[in-house]
């Protein structure tokens, strides 16, 4: 059987696909890059935009139309919510569908596949030079914009043996693991164990390969993280990507995100960053969010201005379907979230040139992410960097001395 995947949204719904990858290719199964050659197809689908799920329905529609006998099987959060939704978005009304399985179900996947009943299953080799490790699923939280909780559930965390094993047998492979979930920062709360615990093991047990944090409540870094931010930062990567959402503390109780303020989310990052001489930072921010006014729109402006960020994802106001904030009043126009998030970009795309010009003629700890002639490096900070030397090919690991020309920063090797 030759199948073809894709996937749509965030890292652990890429990771989810990566398990799938790895259930096909174990029961001798081929993966083709194209749904026209394709048996069978798996979409994983992204609940959190319209324009994902709207993105998801054209890509179907387009693989049926090249491929009339395809079979398709479309997962992830989109999917888990599809029972709750108008018929018109319903994932089985599109062509060649035959199964909906909401999230990572492997063993619903694997008989819709008609694959023997799936095992627990460790990833060993993945697609992308980073790998991608999901630590736990779910989220406890209940944001009145996302749609994830629904879709996802509660909180559920992998064992700490898992996770180590699954890392060590992708280590030999992948110069770095994102760890990635829904919520890393509870990971463990319902198995006695804790974020700061799980990567204290990984980085002392797999001291060669660099870890990194994907998306993290910056209120819930606790000791054992900032540690190893400020003090391994070759082992854990010096880059913390912190959801602010809004620097409005009236906007942020509408949003249900009442475990931080605006002043705790200062303290936080100002406190890790003034321990930190390199740190790459960034947040989510969402503009035009049902109420946001003036006012509070120019106190995330002022927040934003305030803290060391390195980048930012800007996203306007997207209503998700059953969504607490769906029912809310005094929603901003269109129009307007869309030039409050450019005002943000735009101030965001200013900090991003100058923390890269503040690293002109430092050293990075650099992996080569590409190939051939627009191969790439990332640096610790998350930095995109063009290598100098031609030998360094993808998924080498090296120190580089940063020059910047024009507007790229070079990666050049240093004893």
């Amino acid at each position: 059987m030759k199948v073809y995947l894709r996937t749509f949204g965030c890292r652990a719904n890429h990771y989810d696909t990566e398990a799938v990858r790895t259930m096909l290719e174990t029961s001798g199964h081929a993966i083709v890059e194209s749904a026209s050659d394709a048996d069978v197809a798996v979409f994983n689908s992204c609940a959190v935009t319209s324009d994902a799920e709207a993105e998801l329905r054209k890509v179907v529609r387009r693989a049926a139309r090249e491929r009339p006998e395809l079979r398709s099987v479309v997962m992830g959060c989109a999917a888990a919510l599809d029972d709750d939704r108008p018929i018109a978005l319903k994932m089985r009304s599109l062509p060649s569908v035959q199964h909906v399985i909401g999230g990572a179900d492997l063993p619903a996947i694997a008989a819709a596949l008609d694959l023997a009943p799936a095992s627990p299953l460790r990833t060993h080799v993945q697609t992308s030079t980073r790998a991608l490790l999901r630590i736990q699923d779910g989220c406890d939280e209940h944001c009145t914009f996302c749609a994830t909780t629904m879709a996802r559930g509660a909180n559920r965390s992998r064992s700490g043996d898992e996770i180590v094993r699954e890392a060590a047998a992708l280590s030999e492979r992948h110069p770095e693991i994102v760890i990635t979930g829904i919520h890393i920062g509870t990971y463990g709360a319902d198995i006695e164990s804790s974020l700061g615990a799980v990567m204290t093991r990984l980085v002392r047990e797999l001291p060669s390969v660099r870890f990194r944090l994907s998306s993290i409540e910056a209120t819930e870094l606790d000791d054992a993280l900032v540690e190893l931010l400020v003090g391994a930062p070759d082992h854990l990567a010096p880059h913390v990507h912190a959801p602010l959402q809004s620097g409005s503390d009236r906007v942020l109780k509408r949003m249900g995100r009442n475990w931080y303020t605006s002043a705790t989310y200062c303290d936080a990052i100002e406190r890790l960053a003034a321990r930190m001489d390199v740190v790459g930072l960034g947040a989510d921010v969402i503009s035009g969010f049902p109420g946001e006014t003036d006012d509070d729109h120019a106190a995330t402006v002022a927040l934003v201005e305030r803290l060391p960020f390195t980048y930012l994802h800007v996203f306007p106001f997207s209503p998700r379907p059953g969504t607490a904030a769906e029912r809310l009043s005094s929603h901003v126009a269109p129009v307007t979230a869309r030039v409050r998030a450019a005002e943000l970009r735009e101030i965001a795309a200013r900090k991003a040139a100058a923390y890269a010009a503040s690293r002109d003629g430092s050293v990075a700890d650099v992996i080569v992410i590409g190939a051939g002639p627009a191969r790439e490096g990332m640096t610790g900070d998350y930095l995109t960097v063009m290598p100098t030397d031609p030998d360094h090919v993808r998924g080498a690991r090296f120190r580089g001395r940063l020059e910047l020309d024009g507007e790229q920063l070079r990666a050049r090797p240093v004893p």
